[in-house]
C-alpha cells in the first residue's frame, strides 16, 4: 500500500546513546521552523524525545505513554493488556487517537508510543498490535512531517507501515559495534521491504571520517556529526541543542540530503 497524504515520513534508529534522539530533535525543528506541521513519535521504550525536543516540564507531565495506557488499550483490543493467550482485535481503531495524546510546542506535536515490557517482545499481543496499528495510520494516512524516534530494532515496524517510509536513517557513532549494529538493522529494514536506508556518523572525531565510512559501506551516508564537548554540556543540562545553533550547518546538509534521496 502506498502512502496517501503529506510530508515525509522519517524513521531514526541506531544503537542507544549514538545520538538517534538528538538528531530526532534537531530535524523536528529544523522541519518546523520552515512552517511545515511536524509530528514527532518516540518509539524508543527508553522514552526521552521531549526533553531533547526541549518542552517544558509542564508539557511532559501531560504526556500519556500509549504502551501504558492499559485503559485505552483493553478498549480497542478487547484484551486485557499484559496478559497472553486471549482473544483480541487485530484491527483496532486508532485514527482519533493522534489528536487525543499529542502535547504541543515549539510547532512541534509530540507522541509517546514507548515499548512493550514483557518478555518475548516480538510477540503477538494486545499492546504490540495497537502500536502497530497506530504507527501504520501516521505513516500512511497522516499528513504531518511525521519523525519517528526508535530503537535500535524494528520492533514496531511491520511491511504496511514500512511502504510508507520515505527515509530510513541509522545514527552510528565511531566504534564496531555501533557500527556492526546499523549493519544489522540495515538487514532487518531491507527484510521489510525498506529500500531507502542511510546513515549519519555522529560524535566523529577529526580524522576518523574516511575509517568510519568505508567501515558502513555499503550504507550510504547522509551526513557527518563531529564531536563537539559543548553537546554534552547541553546534555547535562536539558538545553536543546536547536536553539543554540551548534549544529546548524551539518543539520541543514543532511536534510538537503534526505531530501534529494528521498523522493528519487
Amino acid at each position: 500500500m502506498s502512502k496517501e497524504l503529506g510530508g515525509l515520513k522519517i524513521a531514526i534508529s541506531g544503537k542507544g546513546g549514538v545520538g538517534k534522539t538528538t538528531l530526532s530533535s534537531l530535524l523536528a525543528h529544523l522541519y518546523a521552523s520552515e512552517g511545515k506541521t511536524v509530528l514527532a513519535v518516540d518509539a524508543d521504550p527508553d522514552a526521552n524525545l521531549g526533553l531533547a525536543l526541549g518542552f517544558s516540564q509542564e508539557s511532559l507531565a501531560k504526556v500519556t505513554t500509549i504502551s501504558r495506557d492499559r485503559d485505552l488499550i483493553k478498549e480497542r483490543t478487547g484484551a486485557e493488556p499484559g496478559t497472553m493467550g486471549q482473544y483480541f482485535s487485530l484491527n483496532p481503531e486508532v485514527d482519533d487517537i493522534p489528536e487525543k495524546y499529542v502535547v504541543q510546542e515549539h510547532g512541534i506535536k509530540l507522541m509517546v508510543l514507548g515499548g512493550v515490557e514483557q518478555g518475548g517482545g516480538g510477540c503477538i499481543c494486545p499492546e504490540s498490535t495497537l502500536i502497530k496499528h497506530l504507527l501504520r495510520h501516521l505513516v500512511l494516512y497522516r499528513d504531518e512531517t511525521l519523525i519517528v524516534d526508535m530503537e535500535a530494532g524494528l520492533e514496531h515496524l511491520g511491511r504496511g507501515t514500512s511502504s510508507g517510509v520515505d527515509v530510513f536513517i541509522v545514527v552510528v557513532e565511531p566504534g564496531q559495534r555501533s557500527i556492526q549494529t546499523a549493519h544489522n538493522v540495515v538487514k532487518l529494514a531491507q527484510d521489510l521491504g525498506i529500500e531507502k536506508v542511510y546513515a549519519v556518523v555522529n560524535k566523529c572525531q577529526p580524522g576518523l571520517e574516511q575509517k568510519v565510512t568505508e567501515a558502513l559501506a555499503p550504507i550510504p551516508l547522509l551526513g557527518i556529526i563531529p564531536y563537539r564537548p559543548e553537546l554534552v554540556l547541553s546534555d547535562l543540562e536539558s538545553e536543546n541543542v536547536f536553539f543554540q545553533g551548534v549544529l546548524k550547518e551539518e543539520i541543514l546538509k543532511i536534510k538537503e540530503n534526505l531530501e534529494s534521496l528521498a523522493r528519487k
